[in-house]
């Protein structure tokens, strides 16, 4: 596990997000509760076409940075897509949705972190 690795990548998709004014981004540290990923970073979008447009800036920097994501979920819907870059997993939700999963609550063991905390 190479949480350099991973802080920079989270790094990179804060950066994007909030590049395309994502509402609400989180970052939860999960390296003690789960073996899935390292990070989750969670933001949510204001319609369908900025939460494609959150999810394509998330992939263009990570690409350019040489991470390139394992799989793609929910990118036609948009109402909620998963982009699984290994160590890190980006959830990227509407408004309603996000209220709906709240992974936030089920994720609450984890550590609530910014993105200051990673370097």
């Amino acid at each position: 596990m190479d949480l350099t690795k991973s802080k920079t990548m989270v790094k990179l998709a804060v950066a994007a997000l909030e590049d395309k004014k994502a509402e609400d981004v989180k970052i939860i540290d999960i390296t003690e509760v789960s073996v899935l990923a390292d990070y989750f970073v969670i933001a949510s979008g204001m319609n369908k076409n900025q939460v494609q447009a959150l999810v394509d800036n998330v992939e263009e920097t990570l690409g350019k940075a040489g991470y390139h994501s394992r799989q793609v979920e929910g990118y036609q819907s948009a109402n909620w897509i998963l982009l699984d870059y290994g160590d890190i997993i980006v959830h990227v939700f509407d408004a309603e949705n996000r209220l709906f999963y709240d992974l936030e609550r089920i994720w609450r063991d984890g550590k609530f972190i910014t993105a200051d905390e990673l370097s």
